[in-house]
């Protein structure tokens, strides 16, 4: 009876598949500008941040003076309390709202397209245009009507009360930051099979049930990428502010990043580099931690 044998291979085993020329092409190109764009300046500014420039001429290496004055500038400490106090309130805005939005644009009503896209809309328009255009409904049209409702508290402006303006910036920034979380959320329910409902309903199970047990395990990945990209969003906040309050009343909406950019024009340069260093390094703890304790719930 004859064996079978395997021909026996010469020469050496072929490595991985070759390369194509075109991925360095498009790849290398991309890195270069990617260096010089963001790498290089982000690291003269770290490096800068040990010193006493004020972003041009010479300087001196000062040791880590400038952030022990970060930690210890009551200005600052406030932009960052009044940041992460509005990134949080704001995601959480938005994506409540983004999901039953995504909920009721999912179901079975009459218009679901032309309605996804009116609620696009202010996706695509500048943060600063809609920042002016909240202003004068604030400071105008807001007071107006409540005067003439007879409704106190906002006959004034919102903006001119510092315990009303982060009201009025949280619903600014959900306004605009919506759409784009709509967008992922009905993505996500598009891809539940209606089977998994059909059966739910047999079992007996009444719309809350479904919503509990069905939508949101299997939409948490999107819930996930949706918190974590708003939140990062969020904390970056500039032009909002600058086109509603300015920072105000006084400094009452002062933000890391808006406190990190009047520092540059006021000589404080190698100051708010280290206050820059800091953000950005509490930014990406925050990002790990958000990873750690997602891990296995973002499953698409």
């Amino acid at each position: 009876m004859a064996i079978a044998t395997l021909p026996r291979t010469t020469g050496r085993r072929t490595s991985a598949r070759r390369i194509e020329p075109m991925f360095y092409f498009l790849l290398v190109p991309t890195l270069i500008i990617f260096t010089l764009a963001i790498t290089v300046p982000a690291v003269m500014g770290i490096v800068l941040s040990f010193t006493n420039s004020v972003g041009f001429g010479t300087f001196r290496f000062v040791g880590f003076t400038n952030y022990i004055a970060a930690f210890s500038d009551p200005a600052i400490l406030q932009a960052y309390g009044f940041t992460f106090l509005f990134a949080a309130i704001t995601v959480i805005v938005v994506n409540v709202l983004a999901f039953l939005l995504a909920i009721a644009l999912t179901a079975k009503i009459r218009a679901r397209s032309a309605l996804r896209t009116a609620f696009v809309v202010p996706m695509v328009i500048s943060g600063i245009v809609i920042a002016y255009v909240f202003s004068y409904l604030f400071g105008t049209s807001l007071p107006a009507l409540a005067t003439s409702i007879g409704f106190a508290p906002l006959e004034q402006s919102m903006l001119a009360d510092p315990n009303l303006a982060l009201v009025a910036l949280v619903i600014v920034a959900a306004w605009q930051a919506i759409p784009g979380a709509l967008l992922i959320y009905i993505a996500g329910l598009l891809s539940i099979p209606s089977e998994v409902y059909e059966a739910a309903s047999l079992d007996g199970a009444t719309g809350w049930r479904q919503l509990r047990s069905i939508t949101v395990p299997l939409t948490a990945g999107y819930i996930v990428i949706n918190v974590i990209l708003g939140f990062k969003g969020f904390l970056n906040v500039y032009d909002i502010i600058v086109g509603l309050t300015n920072g105000g009343p006084g400094t009452a909406t002062v933000s890391v990043a808006m406190s990190i950019f009047n520092g540059f024009g006021n000589g404080d340069y190698a100051y708010q580099m280290a206050n820059a260093t800091i953000f950005f390094v509490i930014a990406v703890i925050i990002a790990l931690l958000q990873l750690r304790f997602t891990r296995g719930k973002a499953q698409f």
